[in-house]
């Protein structure tokens, strides 16, 4: 009894996305007072451009040596570039103001160029990304929550953005955020007596502020002066002639109650839990509801329809009826292009194994936020080792419809998929080089990639390949026969392209909520930990394509037209369909993109999105379809 009610207490805890629950992948570092606390910067973003810069590729102010960071391939892929700075920041140590380069006698003098760059960022809203003990800074946007009007001044609700805008937009002029206020919370540890007390870092904040240059009044030892809030002037910048400024920054240390375990719940409970329970709500009674009414309209249907099959009496008078049964001569006959079918299926399998893996492990916290681009190295591995499951999956079917030639067609199913992905992922990469982004794969991780794809993937699907083909064959329970028989004419219904319109409805009413915190994390640079969630739509999104997909099967083996094999992959994956009309809307009423480049980057990788997702639907739909008809032409006797 208890240990059922404390896996049932982990259960919410991984639902609800805040831990207790925590791995965090990394060991927690302890501080003394005074230890240094290394403030390192990771990339510049920007949601109206989708490209990420260095952090160097503006002129800030830079130590005197330069040290990156050694990336893993899903830091590279996100285009992170983590590197040091030349904040000097010390545990519990207060500054009030220091100037940060080493010109404690002189102002930084950015040149006409690099002002133009600077404008140019700032008109495009680019944020600056700045960690601290792993910890990613954040601003804090405070409002007043829907109390009682005298309640108003006591409690506020705590918002956050990621990072700091690196300056804002009044009418025409540029203004520069070169005052960073740095608020950063400790956890003291408990120690023993007469030991010396330890600290951890919990949260990091900034303030960023623009103060002009004769505002700040810095001497000669490098420290400055902090003018009062209604004082100060911002400090522009003039993108058509050379500008003197100061970079600054203070720091304060306050104490936190929050623990080094809990740390990461202010940014991974951003978005409002609630709506994701309603959306959980939402699709499981809308989707069971109506499967169920379907479900229980076909078997009722069925088993009248079995009933009548099956009575010896009465063969003639079923045999003048229409139904499913009068196409049992040619519901099994292979289909056109037998390879490129199982080669899709196999690239399905494989998509469903290495999605099913990476949601459940999220989900267990294994791929925390701080483990940095763990979720996508995960990712990409998986998606390589699951390509021995997809060739044994691709091998099977591919004999089972007749084919000969293995060899070709696990090429087939090692190629096609990832040749399209890859080749539209290296024209957009072309792209990316052409504007010195940081989201651009280097060379030699996409040689790396190569190696992987050819030297971990290949060799797999072949091997799952061989195993697959030797193995027997799914077993038909009736034979085909030599004739193919007429199709009669169908009617405007049984149109594949209505039937994608119709069937992608359900699947995708199951999860566009959640579709749209994703796209949020993709595309706007925001944190997605809610993976207890995406789980349980996982499953819902199974169960609807599975259901529609047997439905839509059985009303076209009614209308006694056997050609379903590429017809159930393709309306299956129906949803794809809405997932592409829906990254059209977001693009168009949330995104700020004008631009050619940034346009391109969105509707090309949502092009990637739409394929796999129509892969992954398609795949299952069709073999829940598969399994349905071998069920129900088993269960009829057949002369």
């Amino acid at each position: 009894m208890w240990e059922r009610l404390r896996y049932l207490l982990l259960l919410l805890l991984w639902l609800h996305g805040t831990d207790s629950f925590y791995v965090p992948g990394v060991a927690p570092i302890n501080f003394h007072w005074n230890d240094p606390v290394e403030i390192k910067a990771v990339k510049l973003t920007s949601s109206r451009t989708q490209l990420p810069y260095e952090y160097y590729s503006l002129p800030f102010c830079q130590p005197t040596e330069i040290t990156y960071k050694a990336e893993n391939l899903g830091e590279v892929l996100r285009g992170d570039r983590i590197v040091n700075t030349p904040f000097q920041v010390f545990m519990n140590v207060e500054k009030k103001c220091e100037v940060l380069c080493n010109f404690p006698n002189k102002a930084v003098t950015l040149t006409v160029d690099q002002s133009k760059l600077m404008a140019e960022r700032i008109r495009e809203d680019y944020y600056v990304h700045l960690i601290a003990d792993n910890l990613p800074v954040a601003t804090r946007l405070e409002f007043y929550s829907n109390r009682e009007e005298e309640d108003k001044k006591k409690e506020k609700d705590v918002q956050f953005e990621h990072g700091y805008r690196l300056g804002f937009l009044d009418g025409n002029k540029f203004y520069l955020h070169n005052h960073l206020s740095f608020i950063l919370y400790y956890h003291r540890e408990d120690v023993e007596e007469n030991q010396e007390p330890t600290y951890r870092v919990v949260r990091f904040e900034v303030i960023p502020q623009s103060i002009k240059l004769e505002d700040l009044k810095a001497d000669d030892k490098g420290m400055c002066t902090l003018p009062e809030a209604t004082g100060s002037a911002p400090q522009e910048i003039d993108p058509t002639k050379e500008n003197q400024l100061l970079f600054t920054y203070s720091v304060h240390w306050e104490e936190s109650d929050i623990k080094w375990a809990s740390r990461w719940d202010t940014y991974l409970t951003m978005s409002d839990v609630q709506i994701h329970w309603f959306s959980i709500i939402n699709s499981v009674v809308v989707v069971f509801f109506l499967s169920g009414i379907l479900s229980m309209i076909i078997i009722r249907t069925l088993r009248k329809d079995i009933a009548n099959y099956n009575k010896e009496d009465d063969i003639e008078d079923t045999m003048e009826e229409s139904g499913w049964k009068l196409v049992h001569g040619d519901v099994f006959r292979p289909p056109q292009y037998p390879m490129i079918l199982s080669s899709l299926l196999g690239s399905g399998i494989q998509l469903f194994c290495m999605i099913l893996i990476v949601i459940f492990v999220a989900m267990l916290g294994m791929l925390s936020p701080s483990s940095r681009g763990a979720l996508m190295t995960t990712a990409c591995f998986l998606f390589m080792f699951m390509g021995v499951f997809g060739g044994f999956f691709a091998g099977r079917l591919y004999r089972t419809l007749k084919g000969h030639r293995w060899k070709k067609g696990a090429f087939c199913t090692a190629t096609l998929y990832p040749g399209v992905v890859f080749g539209i992922c290296f024209v957009l990469n072309c792209f990316i080089w052409g504007k010195h982004s940081s989201g651009a794969v280097p060379f030699p991780t996409m040689v790396a990639l190569l190696c992987m794809w050819f030297g971990i993937s290949l060799p797999l699907v072949y091997l799952g390949y061989y195993f697959g083909f030797r193995k027997q064959p799914y077993d038909n329970p009736v034979r085909t026969n030599q004739i193919p028989r007429q199709i009669p004419e169908q009617r405007w219904y049984m149109n594949k392209f209505v039937g994608i319109l119709m069937a992608g409805i359900l699947p995708f009413g199951a999860m566009f909520i959640e579709l749209f915190f994703i796209f949020s994390a993709i595309w706007e640079n925001q944190f997605y930990y809610l993976f207890g969630f995406l789980f349980l739509v996982f499953i819902i999104l199974v169960v609807s394509c599975s259901q529609i997909s047997i439905v839509m099967v059985y009303f076209q083996l009614c209308a006694e037209d056997y050609r379903w094999w590429w017809r159930t992959f393709l309306v299956s994956g129906g949803s794809a369909f809405y997932v592409l009309i829906y990254a059209v809307f977001y693009f168009v009423n949330k995104l700020d993109i004008v631009e050619f480049i940034p346009s391109l980057l969105y509707f090309g990788y949502t092009a990637l999105m739409v394929l796999s997702f129509w892969l992954l639907t398609g795949t299952i739909g069709f073999y829940a379809a598969y399994m349905f008809v071998r069920k129900i032409y088993a269960a009829v006797k057949i002369d």
